[in-house]
């Protein structure tokens, strides 16, 4: 490969074709570093609102090092995959404390802070402060991997060395910034994971796989094991006069600190509405009068899991007494920070009123 042609062709694609989103107008560290994290796992149509609401509410780092969490779970709530924000809150602390609120230059010392893996570290490292550092997402491996024919395993960690390696062998040292950039870019609206439009790609005189006829066969990734399934049964419970039982989850572990209805796992039962009121009583110390008819079924995945749930509404005849849990007006209950599915939840039992 002609590296210094193949940068040239990619970098002058970039800057004529690159798409205008909102965290590219500026070189603010802190917005970038945001950024990067609302797009781990998420697409950038979906992040781009989510992105300027955010900004809106803590334009700055001490801003959002100093938020209350629950306002912070508040904003992030619909992107999902809550320890991320859990994570950025707690290194932004860091950096209001023990950088003067500026996001470190120092890649050991971005490394450091909680959540910033090599990614994000390379990511905004190049981006914000113009430093020669690998950004290589799942993405760029693609992108690499089709380039160079590389048939190493995407899905292996060990493989990621290789390809952070390669990309710091073709940087662009003279704009870091655009050069990783234009290599996600590429990966997100060219070289795609299916038909890859080949065609149309500024680079495609330097692809290996191209020239091969192989660049629907990579990048090689193993396929992970199927997720487990969880059936779970998921109740809405009102009191007489009108309130609303909701439930936030423990401290740690999955979608810790969010608000949620009261639900249970569910065996497999002739009954599932008595099953319920049995689980629920035992479970939350409660009487509850559950309505016959399921109000809907909401599946829900995770990277690990998927959750199916079955929705019903009830009566609560008797006090709670449970820890975190309590009655709140219908009207209060979209400030509370929930969960994608029991948001879910939420929009189809309100639904019912209307």
């Amino acid at each position: 490969m002609n590296i210094t042609k193949f940068q040239h062709d990619l970098v002058s694609w970039y800057e004529i074709e690159k798409r205008d989103l909102p965290w590219r107008r500026e070189r603010d560290p802190y917005k970038i570093w945001v950024s990067e994290i609302m797009l781990q796992q998420t697409r950038v149509d979906t992040v781009i609102p989510f992105f300027n609401r955010f900004m809106d509410q803590f334009p700055t780092i001490d801003s959002l090092a100093s938020a209350d969490e629950e306002s912070v779970l508040k904003a992030w709530e619909g992107l999902g995959y809550y320890s991320r924000i859990r994570n950025l809150q707690s290194a932004v602390k860091e950096v209001a404390e023990n950088y003067d609120g500026i996001v470190p230059a120092d890649k050991k010392e971005f490394l450091s802070l909680k959540g910033v893996g090599p990614y994000t570290g390379g990511a905004v490292l190049s981006i914000a402060y113009g430093l020669p550092e690998p950004a290589v997402d799942g993405n760029v491996m693609r992108v690499i991997s089709r380039l160079l024919s590389i048939w190493d395993d995407i899905a292996k960690p060990s493989s990621r060395k290789i390809f952070e390696y390669t990309v710091g062998e073709l940087m662009y040292k003279e704009d870091p910034s655009s050069f990783n950039q234009a290599l996600m870019e590429l990966g997100a609206i060219i070289c795609t994971p299916t038909s890859p439009s080949c065609l149309l790609c500024p680079v495609q005189n330097h692809c290996m796989a191209f020239e091969e006829g192989v660049q629907r066969e990579l990048p090689v990734k193993t396929k992970k094991k199927s997720d487990k399934k969880v059936s779970i049964g998921a109740v809405v419970l009102s009191t007489n006069d009108g309130r609303v039982l909701i439930e936030k989850r423990p401290q740690s572990g999955l979608l810790a600190n969010l608000w949620q209805f009261p639900n249970v796992e569910m065996p497999s039962a002739m009954n599932p509405r008595h099953v319920l009121e049995s689980l629920i009583e035992k479970e939350y110390g409660i009487k509850a009068k559950i309505n016959m008819d399921k109000v809907t079924n909401i599946t829900h995945a995770f990277s690990h899991l998927t959750w199916e749930i079955d929705v019903y509404t009830g009566v609560l005849e008797s006090n709670i007494t449970k820890e975190r849990t309590k009655l709140v007006e219908k009207e209060e209950v979209e400030s509370f920070a929930f969960s994608v599915s029991h948001q879910k939840i939420w929009k189809h039992v309100k639904g019912l009123d209307q």
